[in-house]
C-alpha cells in the first residue's frame, strides 16, 4: 500500500512477466501432453477427428480446463496468486485490496479464458468439416481478435490498470 491507504497499481510489464513465469508451467504441462499423445496416439486420434464438437470438448478437458483451474484455484487460494504472480510479488484482490474467494476467482478466470476457448472452438470448426458457414467462422475469429485487443488495451486506459475481466469480476492485481 502507498501512503494514506492508497493501493499502488501494478504495471503491465510486471503482469506480463508474471504471466510468462506461469507460461513456463503451462508449456511444461503441454509438453507432457504431447509426449503422452505419442504413446496413446491410436486412442486419441478418434477423439480429435470425428466431429468438431467432440474435438472441442476433448481439447477443453485436456488443455483449457487444467489451465483455467490452475489460475482460478491459485488465485482463489490463501496466496491469491499463481506461481508467476508470487515470483513477481503481486496478487489478485477485490475492490480496495480486499481478499477474494474461490467463486470470484473462478468467475474472473472464466472471463479471462473466454477468447482462448472461443478461438479453440472456432479452429476446430475450421479444421474438421462443420455445418458452420464461413461467414460465421470468420465472425467468431473477429470476436476473438476483438476481445484479445480489448483485453490488452484495457489495462493501459483504466485508472487502476485493470483488464476488462478484472473490471467485470470486481478484481485487481496489486502488490503484496
Amino acid at each position: 500500500m502507498h501512503r494514506h491507504g492508497e493501493i499502488r497499481s501494478v504495471s503491465l510489464g510486471t503482469r506480463i512477466l508474471a504471466f510468462l513465469w506461469d507460461y513456463v508451467l503451462i508449456t511444461c504441462y503441454i509438453s507432457l501432453l504431447i509426449c503422452i499423445s505419442f504413446l496413446l496416439r491410436p486412442l486419441l486420434v478418434p477423439m480429435f477427428t470425428k466431429n468438431p464438437i467432440w474435438a472441442e470438448m476433448n481439447g477443453f478437458m485436456f488443455i483449457t480446463l487444467p489451465v483455467y483451474l490452475y489460475f482460478a484455484i491459485c488465485e482463489g487460494s490463501k496466496w491469491h496468486a499463481t506461481w508467476g504472480k508470487r515470483k513477481m510479488g503481486i496478487m489478485l484482490a477485490g475492490h480496495e485490496g480486499r481478499s477474494i474467494g474461490l467463486g470470484t476467482s473462478l468467475f474472473r478466470s472464466a472471463i479471462k479464458f473466454l477468447p482462448w476457448e472461443l478461438a479453440h472452438f472456432t479452429i476446430w470448426h475450421m479444421v474438421i468439416p462443420s455445418d458452420f458457414s464461413d461467414s460465421l467462422i470468420y465472425s467468431l475469429l473477429a470476436v476473438v481478435y476483438g476481445l484479445v485487443l480489448v483485453y490488452l488495451i484495457s489495462p493501459l486506459i483504466s485508472r487502476n490498470k485493470q483488464t476488462v475481466y478484472d473490471l467485470i469480476a470486481g478484481t485487481m492485481i496489486r502488490y503484496k
